[in-house]
This record gives C-alpha cells, structure tokens and sequence, in this order.
C-alpha cells in the first residue's frame, strides 16, 4: 500500500495499455486542482458528468420518435449508455483506455435540445434566421461542460474528454483513437436500435429492410452490432486507427441512408414536425424578446435563448408554451 494510487495505474497502463493508448497522467486541465487518490483524471471526469443536471435530463429527450406510447423505445439517455458500452467493449479490445473512451460516450450528447433531430433542425434554423449563428449539438455539448454546468464554472474536464466530445460527430476529427470509437461507434448504436424502435411503432417492416445490406450484417440488432464490432476490431487491429472496412462501414452507411429516407425524414417520424415547429419558433421567439437570465457572464443574447431552449426536456417545452399560450382563469 506504500506505491501511491497514481503509480500503480501508471504501471499497470505501461504494462497493458497498447503504445497508441492515451495514457490518464498527467491530467490536463484548463485549471490545475488536487489529483483524486482513487480514481483516474478520466475516471473523474465520467462521474463528473454522470452527476450533472445535463445527463440526468437525457431521460426525457426524443431519441427518434417523439412522447412514445410504449415504455420500451429509447430516448437520448438509453442511446448513450448503448453506445457507452459498445465503445468500452471496442476499447478493451483494443487494450485503449476504457475510462478515457466511456467519459466521451457518457458525455456526447449532452447539448442535445428537446425533440431530438427536428428540434436540432428548427433550433438552428431560427439562430441562422435571427442571429446568423449555427446551433450543433457537439459544440453545444462542449458549452454545456466547459461553461454551462455547476452555475457557470464547468466541470474543468481533461482535453482528451473534451475534445472527443466536440469531435464526436462534424467534420472534426477527435484527437485520440478513444474519441475516434466514439465517433464510429454512437452511429453503429443509433442506427441498430432505432431500427429496433421504427420495426416497434410499426413505421417499417423488417422486411422493408435492404436485403443485400442485412446479408452483409446481419438479421437481428445484435448480430449486426457483432458483426460491426468485429470489423471494426479486425480493421483497427492492422491499420493502427479506428477504420471500418469497405464492405462492412458502406454496408452500415447504405443502412444509415435508409434510415433517414424511411425513418428520421419519414412521414411518421416526422409527423409532428410543424406542431414541434410551431412550439419552438413561439419558444424561441419568445425568448428572443424577453432573454432569459445568462447562464454564464459573458453569455451574448444568442447564447442565453440557445442555452436556455437546448436544455429543455421535451415536457418542460411542452409545459412552458401552454403557460404561455393558454389562457389562465381568474
């Protein structure tokens, strides 16, 4: 018990950690604070996130399908602990840095705003329109941990974390080959269990599927995550990166392709869009002319509506327009 916390992990990440591995010392933070003495920087930085008012209300954010009737179909919280323990998987296999991969996951989608994909889509149209700035949900996410979370001083995250969180989707690409699963492995997750969603609501058959791409991967969600997986590892594996093969990643891209054409862009999944449409621009515009309380000092009017509307669960959007739409009794 004489060997201190810190030299032990370091050991054993020498001994088992591959030589590409990000490696958890020296943390590197913005601000310099006391190192934990029994949990690893990116260890500390997960539960950090776990912790936040931003994980807690991906419980009730649309993944897909907007207020389902059924119990069972996913929403932004499920989705991240799905691709959560997919990437952990890939990383232990790969002798990475489990702790490094399953902050990233855990934490990248917290800037995600109510009513999943079409909410994203209106959020943005309506800061273009009024402000001529862009709403993605990855910079939002960072937002959300480096300036929003604990009253404005954010949770002084290590870069490694932050910056596969920015990376995660656009045109960057993360830094680290931890953040890089992440990035491969939140759309393997997202388009196998919402394939799993939309056969449930009855918007597609599993017939409707195409045939040459369920050959290729698959003809349950967990054989084609198996075999995603194992491409991935065997991909990886020789080339050093996190790369797909071409037969399996078009395979899984020509899937991604018709999910959207069936499913994300859809008549049913979409069949809310003006409602929801309706809902935010009255938000958004609301907010606009009467700008909430800045959730950071600096915050420009632009930011205080967009931090205040992409941190709304889909029921508080809900619950705030009928306060300000519906007329009260005396």
């Amino acid at each position: 018990m004489s060997e201190s916390f810190r030299d032990r992990i370091e050991r054993l990440e020498d001994a088992w950690l591959s030589p590409l591995a990000a490696r958890s010392y020296p943390p590197q933070r913005d601000r310099p604070e006391e190192e934990s003495r029994h949990r690893t920087p990116f260890q500390h930085d997960r539960d950090r996130i776990v912790h936040t008012k931003a994980f807690r209300r991906l419980k009730h954010k649309t993944q897909v399908f907007i207020s389902p009737a059924g119990d069972h179909y996913r929403t932004r919280l499920t989705h991240t602990l799905e691709t959560c323990g997919i990437a952990r998987n890939v990383s232990r296999a790969l002798r990475l840095n489990e702790d490094l991969t399953e902050a990233i996951g855990l934490g990248h989608d917290l800037g995600h705003p109510p009513f999943g994909h079409i909410g994203e889509n209106v959020l943005d149209e309506c800061l273009r329109e009024r402000y001529d700035v862009r709403f993605r949900h990855n910079h939002h996410s960072l937002r959300m941990v480096e300036r929003l979370e604990r009253d404005g001083d954010g949770l002084n995250l290590t870069a490694p974390v932050r910056d596969g969180i920015l990376n995660h989707t656009g045109d960057g690409t993360p830094a680290t080959l931890e953040g890089r699963i992440v990035r491969v492995v939140d759309r393997i997750a997202y388009i196998n269990h919402d394939i799993d969603d939309a056969i449930r609501a009855g918007v597609i058959r599993f017939e409707d599927l195409p045939a040459e791409e369920v050959a290729a991967l698959g003809a349950t969600g967990s054989e084609r995550i198996e075999t995603l997986v194992r491409d991935l590892l065997e991909r990886s594996e020789d080339t050093g990166d996190i790369v797909q093969s071409e037969e399996v990643g078009g395979a899984m891209l020509s899937l991604r392709e018709y999910m959207f054409d069936r499913v994300y862009l859809g008549p049913d999944a979409q069949s809310e869009r003006a409602r929801i449409e309706r809902m935010l621009r009255a938000l958004f515009d609301h907010y606009a002319e009467n700008p909430p309380p800045a959730l950071t000092p600096d915050a420009s009017e632009a930011e205080r509506v967009t931090d205040y509307l992409a941190g709304m669960t889909d029921r508080y959007a809900i619950r705030v327009f009928s306060d300000l739409s519906v007329p009260r009794g005396f």
